[in-house]
């Protein structure tokens, strides 16, 4: 139903998503026992967290930011979503946003913010 709604420009249609990793410092050797898969030995030491959290509207726009260590709350997820909804507001458009059901994106701290964010014209929705 969202996707047709923005299909037909009654909504603007927006994923929220966060991913990261951590990189492994380099490899000092590998080996493998015939007949088995190669193995590869990793080391305790790893590198620092590399975290991706963005906005994507398909076919029209991709926002994201990159942070060094993980995505808190405040650092971009309500940040990002403030101007989102100010966006929304100011167009006067209906924008829904949907995310995952991650801690990030459903803390008390964003729920109190959900209320004002509707009154601006955008919309949350869960997967659970």
């Amino acid at each position: 139903m969202l996707e047709l709604a923005a299909a037909a420009g009654e909504i603007d249609l927006k994923y929220l998503d966060e991913s990261g990793f951590c990189a492994w410092s380099e490899q000092s050797y590998s080996y493998y026992f015939r007949g088995q898969q190669k193995r590869l030995e990793q080391s305790k030491r790893r590198g620092r967290r590399l975290s991706i959290i963005g906005f994507l509207q398909s076919l029209i726009s991709f926002v994201y930011g990159l942070v060094i260590g993980g995505v808190s709350r405040k650092s971009y997820n309500i940040q990002r979503t403030e101007l989102e909804a100010a966006e929304a507001q100011q167009t006067g458009s209906i924008r829904v946003i949907v995310q995952d059901n991650g801690p990030i994106h459903r803390s008390k701290e964003v729920q109190q913010l959900w209320s004002k964010w509707e009154e601006m014209g955008l919309y949350t929705f869960i997967f659970t």
